[in-house]
């Protein structure tokens, strides 16, 4: 993708193929509709899910002990584009039937006109978003 100044997202995770199955699931109908695998620097297995239009993201399993807490040092969360207020409805719905914690469901935030957003947590307690901005 041309032009968004971020390439890819790495995220560690504590179970690749759980993750991996989730992760599928709830992305690709957002466009992320392909997955790619490498070799790791540390020879692991990484997944790299993308699409077209979207900042590819990859999963990889942990190799340290620790769990995640988004107030250390690295990622706060992740927010992922819908296309529309109906599509961040239905993935809120969807990642409540997984199971997944959810934080705050849709609605209208103040950060910029009309976005709507819903805030839910991935197996690992990754804080993950679903929003549209029109």
């Amino acid at each position: 993708m041309q032009g968004t100044g971020v390439d890819h997202l790495d995220l560690v995770v504590s179970d690749l193929e759980r993750s991996l199955e989730l992760y599928r699931a709830l992305l690709e109908p957002l466009g992320y509709v392909r997955a790619e695998e490498i070799v790791g620097e540390r020879g692991e297995r990484v997944v790299y899910l993308g699409g077209s239009g979207v900042v590819p993201v990859s999963l990889r399993q942990a190799q340290a002990p620790g769990t995640y807490d988004r107030y250390r040092v690295g990622i706060h969360h992740v927010a992922f584009q819908a296309p529309s207020r109906e599509v961040v409805d239905e993935r809120l719905g969807w990642v409540r039937a997984q199971g997944c914690g959810i934080e705050t469901d849709p609605k209208e935030y103040d950060y910029r006109p009309g976005y709507y957003a819903g805030f839910f947590y991935d197996p690992d307690g990754i804080k993950l978003e679903i929003v549209h901005v029109p």
